[in-house]
């Protein structure tokens, strides 16, 4: 046990990291909440302008409108979520749900209309980036620690569009012509749902955070470990710790999690890792090569 914490305590972030992230992370929240607020206005101002329409029709869709916000939310998931930050590894992500499917336009519009939402909530400046073949925005800090902040735009009607009959084709011809990335929209969502159940499962087993906070740092330094990095290792240091009768200490829950691996569950024929945010049943470990389990 106090191998493992000596070695916690060196890759974990110091409070000034920390305290840089909450700023950061919050600080974009509460700017994107009033980018919201500033799309709803210039839509009901683009409402008032166009032509009259039947008084009924105005009844039918008001209803709807006072729900209908352009963005509906902001939701922390990956690393800060799950309270997973490591020194060196500071990846910090957002994910911004929309209305409707997210276009072209719209991540414009935001990216456009962000920096000046940062200028009232904090003095400190960000860089704001589109990235458009990520579905994404890229925020970057100006003062050290240099962070980066990636807000991914998705909707919930990806996935719902998916167990529909017939499936995406029959909706593709409703959505817009500059729609963003599906994959990376439904990645997006696969990350929430994965930031959810790390929370319900992982985020109260004792050590579970501190195994998974040293087997990040050696993936991120031993090579044949990369492969493992992210959703996998957290599946299996949860099934791993969880499946005990008993708390267990950083050393013990190590060992075990190490254990685990070594009874071959990676290999070729072996169980294979379940994924519980699927609901096909779905194999976490589909995307590794024989080569990349055997080493």
């Amino acid at each position: 046990d106090r191998h493992v914490m000596a070695k916690h305590s060196i890759i974990y972030p110091s409070p000034e990291e920390l305290e840089a992230v909450q700023s950061m992370v919050s600080t974009v929240e509460c700017a994107l909440k009033h980018v919201s607020d500033w799309l709803d206005e210039h839509k009901c101002i683009k409402t008032e302008n166009e032509p009259q329409i039947k008084k009924e029709n105005i009844e039918e869709t008001s209803a709807k409108d006072e729900s209908g916000r352009v963005l509906c939310g902001v939701l922390r998931i990956g690393l800060v979520a799950k309270g997973l930050l490591i020194k060196d590894d500071m990846d910090l992500e957002l994910v911004l749900l929309c209305q409707e499917k997210p276009s072209t336009s719209l991540l414009a519009a935001v990216a456009e209309n962000l920096p000046l939402q940062i200028q009232k909530v904090t003095e400190e400046t960000f860089q704001v980036e589109q990235c458009v073949e990520d579905a994404s925005l890229l925020i970057q800090s100006s003062k050290e620690p240099k962070l980066t902040l990636k807000v991914t735009l998705t909707s919930p009607l990806f996935r719902e569009e998916e167990d529909r009959p017939g499936g995406v084709e029959n909706v593709a011809m409703k959505d817009p012509p500059d729609l963003l990335d599906r994959q990376k929209c439904l990645n997006a969502l696969a990350s929430l749902r994965h930031a959810k159940w790390f929370q319900a499962r992982a985020n109260g087993l004792k050590s579970c955070v501190i195994v998974l906070r040293i087997l990040r740092d050696l993936c991120n330094r031993v090579p044949a470990w990369a492969q493992l990095k992210g959703w996998p290792l957290e599946l299996i240091c949860e099934k791993a710790i969880g499946t005990c009768n008993r708390p267990l200490g950083a050393g013990e829950a190590l060992r075990r999690v190490m254990e685990c691996l070594s009874s071959g569950i990676l290999l070729p024929g072996g169980p294979g890792l379940h994924d519980p945010c699927e609901r096909e049943p779905t194999d976490a470990l589909l995307y590794m090569t024989v080569k990349e389990r055997e080493e």
